[in-house]
């Protein structure tokens, strides 16, 4: 796991799946990356998934990837074993992007990624995540690009989005 003293870029990172198997954010070097930690009995769940869906749907072919990292920090909204929330995702709102392991995105247990993206850019209201569905945008090269409150819709990111694409 990178450090976050010579942490330079999201590619730095080893992240764990939904089945605990390593997966190295390098992998993904050359995409644009939108990161959300999201939540199955959150009131914000069926708009972010169904148009997370939507965007994946139009852009993965060109090279966008969205990764999903449930969190049960926000009123306990995802209880669920990583194996429920895979099966809440994908069968109740077809979702092909990846989903990962759970984390804890602020605290003390904060996963070593998302401290690195909080840093990155500190939300309006320092650097904590206030709820579920916080989105971060990443470049093709690893760098957080920009921060979207859990209220922000996913479509209406979709011009950054294309731009990062066609960078």
């Amino acid at each position: 796991m990178a450090s976050q003293s010579n942490t330079k870029s999201v590619h730095d990172f080893t992240v764990k799946d939904a089945r605990g198997n390593d997966v190295n954010l390098a992998d993904y070097k050359g995409k644009v990356l939108l990161l959300v930690n999201v939540a199955s009995q959150c009131g914000l769940t069926n708009s972010n998934y169904t148009e997370l869906n939507q965007l994946y749907e139009k852009y993965k072919g060109k090279g966008l990837e969205i990764l999903a990292f449930p969190c049960n920090q926000f009123g306990a909204q995802e209880p669920g074993t990583n194996e429920e929330i895979v099966e809440f995702a994908c069968t109740r709102f077809k979702a092909e992007f990846p989903i990962f392991d759970k984390v804890d995105v602020n605290g003390d247990n904060a996963a070593p990624l998302y401290k690195f993206l909080k840093s990155s850019k500190g939300g309006l209201f320092g650097d904590s995540i206030k709820w579920n569905f916080s989105k971060f945008l990443v470049d093709k090269d690893g760098n957080v690009v920009d921060r979207y409150a859990p209220t922000t819709s996913p479509l209406s990111i979709e011009k950054d989005i294309k731009k990062l694409l066609d960078a």
